[in-house]
């Protein structure tokens, strides 16, 4: 069945709508939904693997609720990320990151901890700090990208760091 142009608009204006990642949806409440806990990681060598994983996937698009190649919402990013380069299993959502990583100060950020942005009024967009003010992410505009944290869109949104470790 071909989709008209009409029908494309229309979901990706539906997608904007639902909001910029998977953070709304709360898929297992209240569990540690099988997250393993692994031996801490140097944090050169961590954002080298996930910058070696960005590399990989950068570009890719966006897609609500996606987890692949074929397209990622953030979490869905963050989530492969970890488990590709660090071998690291994540909760699923910005909500469940929130709850469960360990809180980061804002001047003790560093590679490898999730950044997360509060846009239309709650935090509902992550993604992973780099070092030097980037952080890699997937955006609803242009997918899998990097940004700058103090970027005209970003540096007012920015609310928290994460550490998974």
């Amino acid at each position: 069945m071909a989709v008209t142009l009409r029908q494309s608009l229309v979901l990706v204006i539906l997608a904007f709508a639902l909001g910029g990642c998977a953070s709304n949806q709360n898929l297992q409440t209240g569990t540690d939904a099988g997250l393993k806990r692994v031996e801490p990681v140097p944090s050169s060598d961590k954002a080298h693997r996930l910058w070696q994983v960005y590399e990989r996937y950068a570009g890719a698009p966006y897609e609500y609720g996606g987890t692949s190649a074929d397209g990622f919402d953030c979490s869905g990013f963050i989530l492969t990320a970890y488990r590709e380069g660090l071998g690291q299993q994540l909760p699923r959502t910005t909500s469940q990151m929130l709850r469960y990583g360990k809180v980061v100060a804002p001047d003790a950020v560093q590679p490898g901890d999730l950044v997360f942005f509060r846009i239309r009024g709650k935090e509902q967009h992550a993604g992973i700090y780099m070092g030097d003010d980037r952080f890699i992410h997937a955006s609803t505009s242009v997918g899998v990208t990097q940004s700058k944290l103090d970027g005209y869109y970003w540096k007012d949104r920015y609310t928290e760091a994460r550490r998974f470790d």
